[in-house]
């Protein structure tokens, strides 16, 4: 099943995807008659319901989409726009130098532990979303990476049973400010911009057997940067989700982003960042492309 939020009447609703459709959760959830809540449904709460519960509204999802007419709760993908599947997390919690090959090109011992930082919910956005550059950068980068959405709360987990406690999986784009990133040792001032946390195009439930193997890309107005396997991870989603397990108690919709494989702008030889008018596209095997157009501020 492939959840998403889409936008009616200056509002987010969650949405399932059906082939080129999307179909109201809340709508589906009441055709099913599994909408004990009052109101609207979010994502984060279907995420949290049985496998049962998950595969009916699934089915149900299909039936509508597939019922002529259509009801007024169905919509043409290309009709609505999409925001980030989960808009509302606790936490966004970020690797970095997860990946060997990046480590290296950036120059960085290679980790032993997992090295994190945070983003948070302002910097979230959707596919087709702007990346807006701010005008105190000059550095703007890009990063493809695997986003892991947790569907239960977990404390102290073993390694061998975090992916139960997945929910999905999701493309993300880490954008960075790089000039500011570096500018003190500390690299949220360059993390959390705005518009610099791209995720989507949806998220990705029971699809995904194996996160350590998907292929994974970057595409910068249509030339591959990127190009690399989540195998060549230094810590797998398993290691990484116990590894924060013991430092904090994770929550349903919480996003924790697996880090970046090398091909990132900065390290380029002359370097590229990103500049107004550009396209790029973060694709990963299985999940779908994040696609998004870049502008500059005003």
């Amino acid at each position: 099943m492939r959840l998403v939020t889409y936008e009616q009447d200056g509002k987010w609703q969650a949405g399932i995807v059906t082939e080129d459709k999307v179909v109201d959760s809340s709508a589906a959830a009441k055709a099913a008659g599994l909408n004990a809540e009052a109101g609207r449904i979010s994502n984060r709460s279907i995420i949290q319901w049985t496998l049962d519960q998950q595969l009916q509204l699934e089915e149900t999802a299909r039936r509508l989409a597939g019922s002529h007419p259509a009801p007024s709760e169905v919509f043409l993908m290309k009709d609505v726009r999409l925001g980030p599947p989960i808009p509302d997390p606790d936490k966004i919690i970020c690797l970095g130098l997860n990946y060997r090959s990046h480590a290296e090109e950036a120059g960085f011992a290679i980790p032993t532990v997992p090295i994190l930082f945070a983003k948070y919910r302002n910097a979230l956005s959707g596919p087709a979303s702007p990346i807006i550059l701010p005008g105190l950068s000059e550095e703007i980068d890009y990063e493809a990476e695997l986003a892991v959405v947790i569907g239960k709360p977990c404390k102290d987990i073993a390694a061998a049973q975090a992916l139960d406690y997945v929910a999905g999986y999701m493309a993300f784009n880490d954008v960075s400010a790089r000039d500011l990133q570096m500018r003190t040792g500390q690299w949220l001032s360059g993390k959390t911009l705005d518009t610099f946390a791209p995720c989507g195009p949806a998220l990705v439930i029971h699809e995904i057997t194996d996160p350590q193997n998907l292929n994974i890309s970057t595409r910068l107005n249509d030339q591959t940067l990127q190009q690399s396997n989540t195998c060549n991870m230094i810590f797998s989603v398993a290691e990484t989700i116990s590894y924060i397990s013991q430092l904090m108690t994770l929550e349903p919709g919480d996003i924790i982003a697996t880090g970046t494989p090398e091909g990132v702008g900065f390290k380029r030889n002359p370097p590229i960042f990103l500049q107004d008018g550009d396209v790029v596209e973060v694709e990963i095997e299985g999940i779908g492309t994040l696609k998004n157009p870049v502008v500059h501020n005003g």
